[in-house]
């Protein structure tokens, strides 16, 4: 495990007061972000439901029969944000949308990394955030500290 004195020494001293603060609340900031981004396009599929051109795309991305897709991406866009937001089964819901940004991310592969032509680097970049949460877990300021256990 990581030693506390590994940490580096502040750039300017005076600072110390600021970051001994700042610090611990990071992981609720990268968390929160990377929630609510999950959160946001969950949202989007639950008002606009599976409309057959929302299915259509799923099955020119080679997902077939789509309902089944478009559902799971719902729920785990949805519920891993809120998770996710809340540090409540954090590792769990960091690990289910990090499997999903990975199967985007593949999926995306042969475009190149390029967002100009629908490239991976979004998921990618998403995904690794969610594999980086679910390595540490939801961080001092959440539910699963909260209540002592983390999932």
């Amino acid at each position: 495990m990581a030693d506390a004195q590994a940490e580096p020494k502040p750039l300017l001293p005076a600072l110390k007061p600021f970051y001994d603060v700042a610090v611990p609340l990071s992981w609720l900031v990268v968390r929160a972000g990377v929630g609510w981004n999950l959160l946001v396009h969950g949202y989007g599929k639950i008002t606009v439901g599976p409309t057959p051109g929302f299915l259509k795309a799923f099955v020119d991305l080679g997902f077939a029969p789509p309902a089944p897709y478009f559902w799971t991406t719902l729920v785990v866009e949805t519920l891993a944000g809120i998770g996710l937001i809340l540090g409540l089964f954090t590792r769990f819901f960091a690990v289910a949308a990090a499997i999903e940004l990975l199967v985007i991310t593949i999926t995306y592969w042969h475009t190149g990394f390029s967002w100009l032509r629908q490239g991976y680097e979004y998921t990618l970049l998403w995904g690794l955030m969610c594999a980086a949460i679910a390595l540490r877990g939801g961080g001092p300021y959440s539910v699963d500290r909260l209540i002592g256990k983390e999932l």
